[in-house]
């Protein structure tokens, strides 16, 4: 292949037939999808059976794709795309995690590992040399992912070593299991360990010195480079390293800025904020109580994960990273418990378990809504902010025990055997992250035009409405305006799609420009481009995705959000009186992405070369 930046080789593994065959990158597809997200939607509109494959079928692809910045010196470029159709909400997915070992793919000679089929036992993918080998895993199988990890620590040893790997919540076949890279990195959404789990795939080893790819033009690397870099350190961002709100506090940060808008879920999303609670559970706390290091992914510099320890009480003696943001609130504050010990176990818990922390705390908080109400129907009960009966649900979940069998189907099934689906906090079936879009309207939007149900990483518009001036002085919003948010959510969502494809840490959107992905990709590939291409680049994989979806069965209507939001006004300070505008946002946003009532028409796909 004419482009830099790719090792130009994909594993194709059929585990039925243990067999692994190695393709080029198609230059054509590279060139319009870039590669990582959008290679991986391209690869799965394409299958056999494309958009109506049975997610949990052996013919879903699941695919753990790469971008031409990955591994290389680019800023926050150690992501990794695992895209597959979700089990939990039958669209198309796509789910990233941080740390390393997407660059030691990178490192081992591939773009790519495209799985398809199921293995007649436990197995695993070791990488290494340009080579996949797929070898036994029964000896891990039933075991956790902190002692698979061990596991294949002690076998090949801890140097230039990633594992990217399932726990009993994929075995078990919860629908929201997540991969787990490296102990705590999750691709946590859509239920990506779960079709892990359907094809007897326990892990993915990855064995590889540090080789980091050459750029195409290395004078014009270094002037990008040298830009993207000093972008981040500006003092006034928010990324600084050492020196800005993310990377001293990591993303917990976020929560008393939520909490005092209005704007953060709490108690399945009956209320907006927590109170004074909120400082209980925050970024400052953890710091100040907890916090005993700052360990980083490939390739960045401002390190904001954190780890903890936990040094009294019943967990005293846990270990682990980290308290963030998301999973600070889906198991605090949405589930009306401030206590960080517990906390800090549950997120520990469901990364062994390998669950997705965002999932398992809407399943918590409405199965402690339908406890209160008595709409259980004699299947148990959990009481708010009952920390020690949280932790002993989830591992039900994770093993499908009792009531734990009708949560590990997730929150919108869940809700639904209950009886009562409006509690479920859901969009296309996957539960809402930490920001009520009541208190930031930018959110009600995104929620319902995800293209994999409600998430905030689909087009972050908080980076506006919420820590304002990070992108310029352009895009600082009212959070509580409708009007604008609906052209808004349009371009982050090219934004963090290209991105996505590219694959860098959606971090790296808020001091760097678009200009200056631009002026990477063009040195790294040769392929010159400008910030113009890749936000097609963008709408092209958006709109590819949406027509899968089409065709999956999403049509006219699809794009809603739960009724708590559009007909239940806030109670507390910040967003008080607010509903979520959806209507008016939604006709803003059909107008500048061209869709007929949430459907791609023919001519928008033509315009994009769509398939």
């Amino acid at each position: 292949m004419a482009l830099g930046g790719f090792a130009d080789r994909i594993a194709h593994i059929d585990l039925t037939q243990n067999a692994v065959k190695y393709e080029p990158v198609p230059e054509e597809w590279a060139r319009k999808y870039i590669g990582a997200r959008g290679l991986g939607v391209r690869f799965l509109f394409d299958a056999p059976r494309g958009p109506q494959v049975e997610p949990l079928s052996p013919d879903n692809l699941l695919c753990f794709m790469n971008g031409p910045l990955t591994g290389t010196e680019a800023n926050m470029s150690g992501r990794m795309a695992i895209v597959t159709k979700s089990p939990l909400t039958g669209t198309v997915t796509d789910s990233h995690h941080g740390g390393w070992s997407a660059a030691r793919l990178r490192w081992a000679g591939m773009d790519g590992l495209i799985f398809r089929g199921k293995a007649a036992r436990p197995v695993y993918a070791y990488v290494h040399d340009e080579t996949v080998e797929i070898l036994d895993a029964s000896e891990v199988w039933g075991k956790g992912v902190h002692d698979t990890v061990k596991f294949f620590q002690k076998k090949y040893g801890e140097k230039d070593l990633s594992v990217i790997a399932i726990g009993q919540g994929g075995e078990h076949l919860a629908r929201f299991a997540a991969w787990i890279n490296e102990d705590d990195r999750a691709s946590g959404r859509g239920g990506t360990g779960c079709v892990g789990g359907s094809k007897n795939l326990k892990a993915v080893v990855i064995k590889a010195e540090k080789k980091m790819p050459k750029a195409q033009d290395r004078e014009a690397w270094k002037k990008a480079h040298d830009r993207a870099l000093a972008e981040i350190m500006d003092e006034r961002i928010i990324t600084s390293p050492r020196k800005g709100a993310l990377s001293v506090h990591g993303t917990n940060v976020l929560m008393n800025m939520t909490s005092v808008m209005g704007g953060l879920p709490t108690r399945n999303s009956q209320l907006t904020s927590f109170g004074e609670k909120a400082d209980h559970i925050s970024g400052e706390h953890v710091k100040q109580n907890y916090l005993v290091d700052d360990p980083t992914c490939h390739a960045c510099p401002v390190a904001c994960k954190k780890e903890v320890e936990i040094k009294s009480g019943p967990y005293a003696g846990l270990r682990m990273e980290s308290v963030e943001y998301e999973s600070a609130w889906a198991f605090g504050a949405n589930c009306d418990n401030d206590d960080i010990p517990s906390i800090a176990k549950m997120i520990d818990q469901c990364n062994d378990y390998g669950l997705d922390t965002i999932e398992m705390g809407n399943v918590l908080s409405m199965y402690m809504e339908a406890s209160e109400k008595h709409y259980t129907n004699g299947a148990g009960g959990l009481k708010w902010s009952d920390g020690a009966a949280m932790v002993e649900t989830i591992h039900r979940v994770a093993f499908r025990e009792g009531v734990g069998d009708i949560l590990a189907e997730g929150t919108e099934r869940a809700a639904r055997k209950f009886g009562h689906p409006e509690i479920a906090m859901t969009v296309k079936g996957m539960a809402i992250p930490a920001y009520d879009p009541r208190g930031i309207k930018g959110m009600g939007i995104g929620y319902a035009t995800s293209n994999r149900g409600a998430c905030h990483l689909r087009g972050y518009t908080p980076a506006a409405e919420v820590i304002g001036n990070v992108l310029g002085p352009s895009t600082v919003s009212d959070p509580l305006a409708w009007k604008g948010k609906g052209e808004m959510m349009v371009i982050f969502q090219n934004v963090h799609t290209a991105t996505d494809c590219l694959d860098l840490c959606k971090f790296a959107t808020f001091p760097e420009s678009m200009d200056t992905f631009a002026a990477q990709y063009s040195a790294i590939t040769g392929n010159q481009v400008d910030a113009a291409y890749l936000l097609k680049v963008g709408e092209r994989v958006y709109n590819l995705e949406r027509y899968y979806n089409n065709l999956a069965g999403f049509r006219e209507g699809s794009d809603t959000l739960p009724e708590r939001f559009l007909k239940e006004p806030s109670t507390m300070p910040g967003s008080k009186g607010h509903v979520c505008e959806l209507d008016l946002m939604l006709d803003e946003y059909y107008k500048a992405r061209g869709w007929v009532n949430g459907v791609a028409p023919e001519s928008k796909l033509k315009e994009l070369e769509i398939p």
